[in-house]
Parts: C-alpha cells; sequence; structure tokens
C-alpha cells in the first residue's frame, strides 16, 4: 500500500513529502485537526482496496535514458519538468546529479529539507512543487516515504541538485495513487534540491528543571515521554519552561514548525495519561507539523512556542482555558476541566 498526504492547510503548503504505506496518525495532539489527516486516511482507505494486484515491473526495453528529463529553471518561477518521449519508465530508482553539493551530508536518522518539483512519468503532470510551497522537512527513518525518494536523498550533501526518476515498486506500488492521477504502472520523476539537514531531536544545552514543574523522563523518539506531576492542584495559569535550549533559528508568528511531542493530563503526583504522542505505535517517532501562532493550534502552544529556537525541548502545561475550553477535546479524552500537560521537541521550522 502506497500514499501521498496532501497538508493542504490554511497557510498554503503544498505537498510536504511523498509518502508510501500506512500509519501517520491523524491526531496532532496541539488541537487542530489538519485536512492532511483526512485526506491521508481516506488516499489509505482507497490503495487498500486494490492490494491485491501484483507488482508491475518495467522491462528492461521499455527503460527511458535520464537525457529525457529536461529541466528549466526560469528566473523567478520554479523549475519545470518536461519529458521526451511518454511514458518516461525506469526498473530502478536512478539518479542524475546536476550540482554536487559541498554542505554537510544527510545522515539517516536526520531531517532533511529538500525542495522538490514531481511529474507523473506516464502522462507529465506535475504532482507536487515545494520551491513554490514551502514544505516540511523529510524524515528519512520514516518507514512511511518512498523508498526510491530515500534512497536519493540519504548520504547527499546540501546543495545537491538532481533529477530523481523512481520506479513504480519504489513509488506507490501496485496500488497507485488515485487522488494524484497515479496508476500502478507510473514512474515518478522529480527534480530535487538538497537544502541542508538537522537532527531529529532537540539539540544544545540542557537546563535544570523549574521547581514546581512536572518531570519529564524523555524515553527515546519512539516512545511517549513520561510526564509526572507534583503533588499539587494544576496551576491555572498557562506556564512553560525549556529543559534544553537549542540555538536554531527563533520560531516566528505563521511559520510552519515541526516537531516531536508528548501530550497529558494533569493528575496529582502522578504520571499523567498520555492522550497523543508522535512516540505512540504506529507513529513512527515521525515529527509532526503545523503552523504556529495563527490560530490553527490550541491557544496554549501558539503562546508558549512562538519565540523559541530550533533545538529547545519545552515543557507546557495548559490549563482548560488555554487548551481545548471549557467542552474539552471532540473525541471525550479530554474534559472541560483537565489540565494538560506538552513536552515538546521543535526540530525544523520553515
Amino acid at each position: 500500500m502506497r500514499r501521498i498526504p496532501f497538508r493542504l492547510l490554511a497557510a498554503g503548503t503544498l505537498p510536504v513529502l511523498f509518502l508510501a504505506g500506512c500509519g501517520s496518525s491523524t491526531s496532532n495532539g496541539s488541537g487542530s485537526t489538519s485536512k492532511a489527516a483526512t485526506k491521508s486516511a481516506s488516499t489509505s482507505a482507497s490503495a487498500s482496496s486494490s492490494t491485491s494486484l501484483p507488482p508491475y515491473t518495467v522491462a528492461a526495453k521499455d527503460v527511458s535514458p535520464m537525457s529525457d528529463i529536461q529541466v528549466t529553471t526560469a528566473s523567478g518561477k520554479s523549475p519545470a519538468i518536461k519529458l521526451g518521449k511518454k511514458p518516461f519508465q525506469v526498473n530502478k530508482t536512478t539518479v542524475q546529479v546536476k550540482t554536487q553539493g559541498t554542505g554537510a551530508a544527510v545522515k539517516s536518522d536526520e531531517l532533511a529539507s529538500v525542495s522538490y518539483v514531481a511529474v507523473d512519468g506516464r502522462t507529465g503532470k506535475t504532482l507536487a512543487d515545494t520551491f513554490a510551497n514551502s514544505a516540511g522537512p523529510m524524515y528519512l527513518k520514516d518507514p512511511t516515504q518512498l523508498p526510491g525518494l530515500v534512497k536519493a536523498v540519504s548520504g547527499k550533501k546540501a546543495g545537491t541538485i538532481e533529477t530523481i526518476a523512481i520506479p513504480p515498486d519504489e513509488a506507490f506500488g501496485s496500488s497507485g495513487n488515485s487522488d494524484l492521477g497515479v496508476t500502478r504502472k507510473d514512474t515518478i520523476v522529480l527534480y530535487l534540491k538538497i537544502n541542508g539537514s538537522s537532527p531529529n531531536i532537540a539539540h544544545g544545552t540542557t537546563v535544570a528543571p523549574t521547581k514546581g514543574m512536572p518531570t519529564v523522563k524523555w524515553n527515546g523518539i519512539l516512545k511517549p515521554a513520561t510526564i509526572t506531576m507534583p503533588n499539587t492542584a494544576a496551576p491555572k495559569k498557562l506556564q512553560s519552561a525549556n529543559l534544553i535550549n537549542g540555538t536554531g533559528a527563533t520560531v516566528k508568528k505563521g511559520q510552519t514548525l515541526t516537531a516531536l511531542y508528548t501530550g497529558v493530563i494533569w493528575k496529582n503526583g502522578k504520571a499523567g495519561k498520555v492522550f497523543d504522542s508522535t512516540g505512540n505505535p504506529g507513529r513512527y517517532g515521525v515529527p509532526a507539523s503545523f503552523v504556529i501562532g495563527e490560530g490553527q493550534v490550541i491557544k496554549g502552544w501558539d503562546k508558549a512556542l512562538v519565540g523559541k529556537k530550533v533545538g529547545d525541548r519545552v515543557e507546557i502545561v495548559v490549563p482548560p482555558a488555554q487548551g481545548y475550553g471549557s467542552k474539552g477535546s471532540s473525541d471525550g479524552s479530554i474534559k472541560g476541566t483537565d489540565t494538560i500537560v506538552f513536552v515538546v521537541d521543535i526540530v525544523a521550522v520553515s
């Protein structure tokens, strides 16, 4: 099963990443339900209905030369891909480096910042353009990524520009992608620039815990953090404190922030009950991306995270008025009287 979620958020971000497979959660824990999650779920459902189709393999005689990929880069415009004879097809992921980068190489456990234009090799139709619509970073260890795209980016240096052709079995597989009009026989062609990379975890200087705040035990990216409350009543006002001081870019209102997080419900003197986390099973430790400071997440996040820095690990205590309000969450897991607590690793902004 292969799919690609579109994060068509109000902020205007187009496809954040090409993804394959199933497993990303439809919740982002921050009080915002994105259109991406809904579209992702529907795409996955449609893909799973056709999984009985056998894999499609491009015959050697039908493989197209990479010289058939022509890219124009007019000033002030996104790169445009024009294919020669269609369908353009390959039977293995093929990469042609146009410009060799000189920056740091992208490591397998990092977030890669990439810009790309992608087209369908069968039709030439543009599927995504993140030069025109800024995208969140790509996590190479996310098992739902297109395998061919991971191969093309992993180990490459920042500044590298390349054309990439990904065969069906390393793209959307035997299901194709009905939302994009991609069939099970379609090769995907990209023109891609690697902008840089960064750690997929808070990084900087550890800070002594703030007295009176819950204590946090970090359990790695694949498990929720353990957050234990002091044996006192929950505070009535929003509180936040850094556990790690990062040294990256300052988070600004309106940016797309990418983060790892765990959210729990306050319980006096005990570890809070986890209601959402990027470390939950099936989330694969993949960071979540959302627009900050624009009312697309709960008020507590907007107020606490704007002005922080990439690399920060932030603890936030959110009273009901700054969280889900007197009605609580729509699924009933958080009541209107619940104070909630988050630990958030800010790993990127765009």
